[in-house]
């Protein structure tokens, strides 16, 4: 998803040279291309995220477009105050980009697990927060982004996530959810790079005789009611997927949609639970320890199938 969002990127940058690109002293590997190419439109703001997220707001003001760049929590959480305060009420047009949501550092402990940061970007007035879910959403996500007015947050995974739409996706307008996979029985509602395991517990729940629908959310705020609404309408479960707490996050979203529509639809959610990841693992070995991977997903749907039967 980073090589994805480089390659949009610059070709963003290329007709607009006012496009900035601010880091946190990191990802020099992958944003190598960007800074050789378009020198003047990048720079390194240090290990200071706060001071970071100032300047971007400050540059917005002389007309630029600007993006932050940071790993997990830190050009979100550790600078909170400077995105409300600085970006979002002045609806600078700051774009913040987090690599590695969710447990993609999960070997770095707590401190680089972000599970928090949907929820806190969502909760600002006037913020528009992109999840896409594998590359090709963030190659379309990514110019939709740069030509919305105001503060938005990207949240991508890190790198070497498979394409797992079919073809490239194209034309794609703010806010559309994305069908992966069609089915009948239950529908599997995905925000992130957690994708990969929502179209693999598909496929785990076809072999038990369940058809589940997978739908893909690369904008979760604002978010895609029209189609919450038409799933509503044909499931009567939904089961939300997200990489983050359940607390104010995606499932939270969904929830906020059905509960005004008045259908008679179950919302289940995965993802952490109220607490705070106190393992450390490959992020795969942390999605299995907070029952978060595909096999996980698989037999926790089964479960509320069978209950509600």
């Amino acid at each position: 998803m980073r090589d994805a969002f480089v390659r949009a990127l610059m070709r963003e940058a290329a007709a607009d040279p006012r496009l900035t690109l601010i880091t946190g002293d990191l990802g020099f590997g992958v944003l190598k291309p960007f800074w050789e190419t378009y020198p003047d439109q990048f720079v390194n703001a240090g290990i200071a995220e706060q001071g970071m997220t100032g300047l971007a707001a400050g540059l917005a003001r002389t007309g630029r477009t600007v993006l932050t760049y940071s790993i997990g929590n830190f050009p979100t959480r550790r600078c909170i105050e400077q995105i409300r305060t600085d970006c979002a009420y002045h609806d600078a047009n700051v774009k913040i980009v987090c690599v590695g949501g969710g447990f993609v550092y999960g070997s770095l402990g707590m401190s680089h697990h972000a599970t928090e940061d949907m929820a806190v970007l969502r909760a600002l007035p006037g913020v528009t927060v992109f999840t896409p879910g594998d590359p090709a959403e963030v190659e379309a996500v990514v110019p939709v982004m740069l030509r919305t007015p105001g503060t938005c947050y990207l949240r991508l995974g890190r790198g070497g996530e498979p394409m797992l739409h079919d073809a490239p996706v194209t034309d794609w307008t703010l806010p559309r959810a994305l069908t992966l996979r069609q089915g009948t029985d239950v529908a599997l509602l995905s925000a992130g790079g957690i994708l990969t395991q929502t179209v693999s517990a598909a496929r785990l729940l076809q072999e038990q005789g369940v058809s589940a629908e997978v739908v893909s959310f690369p904008c979760l705020k604002p978010i895609d009611r029209e189609k919450l609404m038409e799933l509503a309408g044909r499931f009567r479960h939904l089961v939300t997927v997200e990489e983050h707490s359940i607390v104010g996050g995606f499932g939270s979203a969904v929830c906020e949609v059905i509960a005004e529509t008045g259908m008679p639809c179950r919302v289940h959610r995965i993802g952490m639970e109220d607490v705070y990841s106190c393992i450390v693992g490959t992020q795969q070995y942390l999605r299995g320890q907070y029952r978060m991977d595909d096999r996980a997903i698989c037999e926790r749907t089964l479960a509320w199938l069978a209950e509600h039967q």
